[in-house]
């Protein structure tokens, strides 16, 4: 049995209602749109409204900030505390900063606070006027004060100059007596010690004849300079000029006239004040000496006392 086909009229009626509802939909789609603009641009509004409200409260509050720092500055000049106002300037910077957030603006807020701010730099006009005031009252008491100040300054200038020659005459004589109680070498004198320990004087030698030095420094008598312990340190320069050392075998670095230098080799020894004789022996560890003159310097306590010298042939 073959089925009956569908009446037109009701596919016509179903299309129809597909139109309404698709129509229905898009004016509902229209007003939703036009909804949503209208608020965009009441928020909009609100926004631009805000904004200029802050914009007022940071011009108000910058002004503030401005004469804030005037009164501090004054205030400090005439001699008056500023603690408070100096917390009030802390609380200013962190009202400025909330200013950023824009959402979280209370106009009424800040209107208060832009108030009590006014009304304080108000109150500080009339504590900068009473400072003056007062600042007048000094001004003429100290007048009466500073002629008695000059002719106490002048005496004290002439107390402080003598003070000042006294002091250069005192370092000029303790330099003078450190100079005097320096030691002195009355000679240095240099042998040559062989493999087999037998010393050889005339202060020239063959190199392969030398195996060690012995430097020999006699001290002059002095009875300014102290019997205590006291350091000789002795320099070998070859015949280039540089330093023989050898910081494995005791050289090392002293100063002298400020500035670091090194030695060969030195001596600790206790002055006695009896022409002492302070013997330096050192070797070069297998190596030989360089032909040629080489010079011998001997320092203690920050003075060059005596040189010698001997010649590597």
């Amino acid at each position: 049995m073959e089925p009956r086909p569908q009446p037109k009229n009701n596919s016509r009626s179903y299309l129809l209602a597909a139109l309404f509802i698709l129509a229905a939909l898009n004016v509902l789609l229209l007003y939703f749109y036009y909804q949503e603009r209208q608020d965009n641009k009441t928020k909009d509004a609100t926004i631009a409204a805000k904004t200029e409200e802050v914009l007022v409260a940071k011009t108000k509050l910058d002004s503030i900030s401005t004469q804030l720092d005037a009164k501090i500055a004054e205030i400090q000049r005439l001699g008056g505390s500023v603690d408070s106002l100096m917390k009030v300037k802390v609380q200013l910077e962190k009202d400025k900063r909330e200013l950023r957030n824009v959402s979280t603006f209370d106009s009424k807020k800040y209107e208060r606070k832009i108030r009590g701010y006014e009304s304080l730099l108000a109150q500080k006009d009339a504590e900068i006027a009473r400072l003056k005031e007062e600042n007048g009252i000094l001004t003429v008491r100290n007048d009466s004060l500073t002629q008695e100040n000059s002719t106490l300054r002048t005496e004290r200038q002439t107390l402080a100059d003598s003070v000042v020659t006294y002091s250069t005459k005192n370092k000029e004589l303790a330099e003078k007596v450190t100079i005097a109680a320096a030691l002195r070498a009355e000679s240095v004198s240099v042998d040559a010690i062989n493999k087999r320990g037998k010393e050889k004087e005339g202060g020239s030698y063959k190199a392969k004849r030398i195996d060690k030095i012995k430097v020999s420094v006699r001290l002059a008598p002095n009875g300014l300079a102290k019997q205590e312990e006291k350091v000789l340190y002795m320099r070998i320069l070859d015949p280039s000029g540089a330093v023989v050392s050898d910081m494995a075998t005791g050289s090392g670095e002293f100063t002298y006239n400020d500035q670091g230098m090194i030695y060969t080799a030195m001596q600790r020894f206790t002055f006695d004040n009896s022409r002492q004789q302070v013997d330096f022996i050192y070797g070069r560890g297998g190596q030989r000496f360089n032909e040629g003159k080489h010079t011998i310097e001997i320092y203690c306590e920050g003075f060059r006392i005596g040189e010698g010298e001997f010649t590597v042939r």
